[in-house]
């Protein structure tokens, strides 16, 4: 906290005229959040738009922000690679965090997704140092994400800086990254295996053995891993159960 031990000098900052943040947001966030944009700069934010490399929203040089609407999260834990993505925004902006946008119970009417995984999948986002923010709606996102650049900018005295992102330089780098993006992977345990079977192609042929040959790999993460390999392709998003 800047030195300081209190959250005093957070809950007692007043606004002055003419002091306020600037947020960099990403050109896709902004073309499918106008509404966000949009209360934003009614809030008298500086709002810049550029294509972004990771992260949908820049409060700082040490605090970058990914909106998820609850729909979006379930669905992006089946398909996409949201782990790595926060990991590698993390080693850029210390400060990543998650905008959880929405209504949680519906993660009960989910039919193809035990709401289990998510709270793993929230629980392993947390111990790893990214924080979760729930938001019940879009306004409720737009003053956390007023309030918060104000506290990096205003009070931090921080600027909002976008950072370039280290490439897959390396055949290693690529190896690792191939093998992280594996449910409930990561870089650290990927980086065990690739140890353990020098290859990636050995590694998956191998999967089977990979409780007894790496630590920490238990029957749920590889029975995911092994659901991933050798389940037919269906381009279907999460189906909600009727009521």
């Amino acid at each position: 906290m800047s030195g300081t031990e209190s959250l005093v000098p957070y809950i007692n900052e007043k606004k002055k005229p003419g002091e306020e943040p600037t947020i960099i947001v990403d050109s896709r966030e902004a073309s499918s959040a106008q509404k966000i944009v949009k209360g934003l700069i009614e809030k008298g934010v500086n709002v810049k738009t550029e294509m972004l490399e990771k992260g949908d929203y820049i409060l700082s040089d040490q605090c970058a922000v990914e909106r998820k609407t609850v729909q979006d999260f379930v669905y992006t834990l089946t398909r996409r690679y949201l782990f790595e993505q926060l990991f590698r925004l993390k080693d850029v902006y210390p400060k990543s965090l998650i905008v959880l946008e929405g209504y949680m119970p519906i993660i009960y009417k989910y039919s193809n997704i035990q709401p289990a995984s998510i709270w793993g999948a929230m629980f392993n986002l947390a111990k790893n140092g990214i924080a979760i923010i729930s938001t019940s709606s879009y306004k409720e996102t737009v003053d956390f994400l007023y309030t918060a650049a104000r506290q990096e900018q205003i009070v931090e005295k921080r600027s909002a800086v976008v950072h370039a992102f280290k490439k897959c330089d390396t055949l290693s780098d690529a190896q690792v990254y191939f093998i992280a993006s594996l449910p409930s992977i990561g870089r650290e345990k990927a980086t065990a295996i690739l140890d353990s079977y020098q290859t990636p192609l050995n590694a998956l042929i191998n999967v089977d053995d990979w409780e007894k040959a790496v630590h920490g790999l238990g029957p749920v993460i590889t029975n995911r891993v092994k659901d991933v390999l050798s389940t037919p392709h269906k381009d279907k998003k999460c189906e909600e159960t009727r009521p």
